[in-house]
């Protein structure tokens, strides 16, 4: 049965004014609502085509602002403010974006659009035909019957009968309009009766049928205001009736026929974004053209693999020369084979390496044991290999160019197998794949990337928990005491599912654009970061038992004046005590419970409280924050370091995650050097306890505003890119565009701006940073919207494009998804779109920096400086440890890496600024 959908342009016009900011096209003309008006019609017809679909549709358009309406009473829609004027000259290219989707534009000289809308209603109708009008305009809900419905597309949802009856206490779509005439309508100037809202006139309808019936039963109902009104404004009623009241017997402009849907064309369309200059979404038709025809093409091509179910008791345990030679000639033959190691211990600097496991078809997996055999004195050794001989056999494998070597964090391994061959020169495992790098490429921001949640979200297995096989508590064993039958089914279960999730996720690298991210910058850093974590870096044990000791000692002096200022002692480190203090004893107003019961004491309160020049509790919150500051710093730090320092090597040795920032960001752990404190004094003793051998130093560097730098490039802002271009300060020029004066205030405040405005910051984030009202926040950054127009520009474009896509990408190609983008709940929401803001200038300058991490150790060693090491990455900054004499022969390589670390992929239109530094600890270098 023929399916015709009628969508209300208009609303879709103002609501696209509505949400974007100003826009501007390549040619300099107002594109806001062009732009959100034609995302919002891709967006629906690409809705329609996965569900049921429509087999007709007509966009339908007000032609005028006076109609027949007018005619009958002047003052219709008088209170309505004229179209505003940034608007009006996007109307005829609004016309132009319809048909460019070769969708009918219809609009009628006297008619409003919702008469048209209901003219062919009826008329479909009576054909027999289904009918949809996309919209959720009350007015509209009158036409609803059976075979016609509303779409929402605000809220996802179809509105029939039943909606009508919610809204509107029981009423018929019938009844709607009498309803409507009673209660009239203030945006539209339709007069109504005076006093009567919803809820009353439903009740009228609902108790005498219909208007007439309401109007002609006023005079016998109860004495009073409603009586009155019903009486004396009668003609108000029926003239509101008539003004709300659709006409659907008008002739058709256009025959049904016409509206019948043949596809969409790629050549208008393209002609129609290329004009405006709307890359993005000729980005998006181009990926659309490129796809597979299908009836419903999904968004994700993923190819359909069916692997048969684990079949643990299949997997082999090689315990023979023979039987590992079998092995290594199928993964010769084939081209690739999974691996993963079973180690003591997660440290993998630390770890003793116990077996290796391998897979090279699904259910076709192996473990070679290589260190089982409990630590006892009559601990029995179960039959194995002999490691060396193992070794001397992988290595030749792990080694071989022709042969890829699948794993999953395969950072871990490469750490791992290089400890166990360091004896015999070590092991450069090449080429490679990683399936944790895969998921987090294709997928960040939807799910986490470890093996067993990845088993269950691609698979639909669940993997051996490693708890079901070592025990927990006092019975937990190492997996070296664990016999062999438990041992091969847990390990080679491992390299069975590495290998069909790899079959899953390599296909679709191509398919959905993440093949550049993956072997530009993800894939080959993985061998880098497993160097620099074996690297380590010393720290001097002294300086931190030192540091503890000072830290003890001012935590004790802020603990004796916060229990004075709290009138009494009680443990500061707990939240309810806290809690308790704060807003039962002092009195503090604001507090907070959650859903224990217990007061919120998080640093956002405590910095509220803390900010409030009234409130009795600002000194102690000041002091508590300080005082968790020196007690975080004291554990986290001073104490945990020096029992983190390796016995083998005296050197600390952190761990990096490739995934564990959802930006593409390096996060490390054990020590955790991304939560230094990086201006205060206090971070910078931290840092000088990271120290040089005798003989080196360390050289930090540096990329100095990189992020606003990027900004400048992706949000094409020509103030910004002279600045950079000349080496100006750019903090200063921001605070001379928006104070219209530099002194240490104003750039100091015009730097928290430029900083807040690239990560969303509300008025009132920004508020709380500048000490300000709310208002005032506004109006700054008003003012810098208005001085960089394309921030602003940028800012719109990319939290729409979100929006619709559901992720952002970096100049790479990274994706990072926001699924919560679209959330009802406005928090997720607004946190969801302050972090999509970001995403793309924080990941592009997490990619760049990696792509500099890849490149360095080839240039280094090209310059006759191999023995130069990278030892850490901290945000913006890496930092080297080399020989004092080296210092001027690498600083130039170093810095001409990573300034021309996005080329030649990427030609950036800002330099990028490098600043290096050296000392004989890392405080001192940087």
């Amino acid at each position: 049965m023929p399916h015709l959908y009628l969508v209300d342009g208009s609303g879709y016009i103002f609501r696209a004014y509505h949400r974007l900011p100003p826009l501007t096209n390549v040619h300099g003309e107002p594109v806001g609502a062009v732009y959100g008006y034609t995302t919002m019609l891709w967006k629906l017809a690409d809705e329609l085509h996965k569900a049921d679909g429509p087999t007709h549709m007509a966009v339908i358009l007000d032609k005028a602002s006076k109609t027949f309406r007018n005619d009958l009473y002047d003052q219709y829609k008088a209170h309505r403010p004229p179209a505003p004027e940034d608007l009006i000259p996007q109307f005829p290219m609004i016309r132009d974006a319809t048909r460019a989707f070769s969708l009918p534009c219809i609009e009628t000289e006297g008619l409003e659009a919702d008469d048209i809308i209901a003219c062919y209603a009826k008329a479909a109708l009576a054909q027999g035909w289904a009918v949809t009008i996309v919209s959720s305009d009350k007015d509209l809900m009158q036409l609803i019957e059976p075979g016609l419905d509303l779409y929402d597309t605000m809220n996802n949802r179809r509105l029939g009968a039943e909606h009508v009856a919610e809204k509107f206490f029981g009423i018929a779509p019938t009844q709607l309009g009498d309803v409507l005439a009673l209660m009239g309508d203030t945006a539209d100037n339709v007069p109504g009766v005076t006093g009567v809202g919803p809820k009353t006139a439903a009740k009228l309808i609902l108790e005498h049928r219909d208007l007439e019936s309401v109007l002609a039963a006023a005079p016998a109902m109860k004495p009073g205001k409603l009586r009155d009104n019903l009486i004396e404004q009668a003609d108000n009623a029926r003239l509101s009736k008539v003004l709300v009241t659709l006409k659907c017997d008008e002739p058709l402009p256009e025959p049904l026929e016409d509206f019948e849907l043949q596809g969409i064309p790629d050549a208008p369309l393209r002609a129609f974004l290329e004009h405006h200059g709307f890359k993005s979404l000729l980005a998006k038709l181009s990926a659309v053209a490129d796809a597979p025809v299908t009836p419903h093409a999904p968004t994700k091509i993923t190819p359909v693999v069916e692997d048969p179910p684990c079949d643990h008791d299949g997997y082999e345990t090689v315990i023979d020369e023979s039987a590992l030679d079998r092995w290594m000639t199928i993964a010769r033959h084939q081209g690739w084979i999974a691996i993963d190691t079973e180690t003591t211990g997660i440290d993998a600097t630390r770890a003793e390496l116990v077996g290796v496991s391998m897979a090279l078809h699904p259910n076709l997996a192996c473990y070679v044991p290589l260190g089982h055999g409990g630590s006892g004195l009559f601990a029995e050794t179960p039959p194995q290999l002999d490691r060396a001989v193992a070794l001397a056999k992988l290595k030749p494998l792990l080694e071989d160019p022709a042969v890829l070597k699948i794993g999953h964090n395969l950072k871990y391994d490469m750490i791992v197998l290089a400890r166990a061959y360091a004896e015999s020169g070590g092991v450069q495992i090449a080429p490679i794949d990683d399936t944790i790098l895969m998921s987090f490429d294709l997928d960040a921001g939807l799910h986490g990337h470890g093996m067993d949640e990845l088993a269950a979200t691609h698979l639909s297995h669940s993997c051996i928990a490693f708890k079901d096989v070592v025990g927990t508590g006092k019975s937990q064993r190492t997996f070296n005491e664990i016999d062999l039958d438990a041992a091969t089914r847990y390990a080679a279960e491992d390299a069975d599912v590495t290998l069909r999730l790899w079959r899953r996720f390599k296909p679709r690298l191509a398919a959905e654009q993440a093949t550049r991210v993956y072997e530009m910058v993800d894939r080959p850093l993985a061998a880098v970061i497993a160097q620099m974590e074996m690297h380590g870096i010393k720290v001097d044990a002294v300086q931190l038992a030192r540091l503890s000791t000072e830290f003890a000692h001012q935590m004790g002096g802020l603990e004796v004046e916060i229990h004075a200022l709290a009138g009494g002692a009680f443990t500061i480190g707990s939240p309810k005590q806290l809690g308790d203090v704060l807003f039962e004893r002092m009195g503090i107003k604001g507090g907070r419970k959650g859903k224990s019961g217990v007061y919120s004491t998080d640093v956002t309160e405590l910095e509220r409280i803390a900010a409030d020049r009234d409130s009795p509790g600002k000194d102690i919150a000041a002091k508590v924050l300080d005082w968790r500051q020196l007690s975080k710093l004291k554990s986290t730090y001073t104490d945990a370091l020096q029992a983190q320092i390796n016995p083998a090597t005296g050197r600390v040795h952190t761990s990096y995650s490739l995934t564990g920032a959802q930006t593409g960001r390096l996060s490390s752990t054990d020590p955790n050097l991304q939560n230094i404190p990086i201006r205060t004094e206090i971070g910078r003793q931290i840092r000088d306890a990271f120290v040089a051998e005798p003989g080196n130093v360390l050289l930090a560097a540096d990329y100095s505003q990189i992020e606003l730098r990027l900004a400048a490039h992706m949000a094409d802002v020509p103030a910004l890119k002279q600045a950079f271009a000349e080496g100006a300060d750019i903090h200063s020029l921001t605070a001379q565009e928006l104070f219209g004066e530099v002194n240490r205030d104003t750039r100091g405040r015009a730097k928290t701006i430029n900083f807040a405005i690239l990560y969303g910051i509300s008025r009132w984030g920004l508020a709380g940073r500048l000490d300000v009202t709310a208002d005032e926040a506004q109006a700054m950054i008003d003012r810098y919207f208005e001085r960089f127009p394309g921030i602003r520009n940028y800012i719109a474009r990319t939290t729409e494009e979100v929006r619709e896509s559901g992720f952002t990408t970096t100049l790479f190609g990274r994706k990072c998804h926001f699924p919560r983008i679209n959330s009802k709940l406005q928090h997720e929401r607004q946190g969801a779109e302050r972090a999509a803001i970001n995403a793309p200038i924080q990941g592009t300058s997490a990619d760049i920096i990696k792509r500099a991490m890849v490149r360095m150790g080839p240039a280094l060693a090209e310059a006759g400086l191999g023995h130069v090491r990278m030892l850490l990455q901290v945000h913006d900054e890496l930092v080297f440890e080399l020989p004092a004499g080296d210092v001027a022969a690498a600083s130039p390589v170093i810095e001409r890496v990573m300034a021309t670390a996005a080329e030649p992929a990427i030609v950036l239109d800002v330099p990028l600024g490098i600043e290096i530094g050296t000392g004989l600890s890392w405080g001192a270098a940087h």
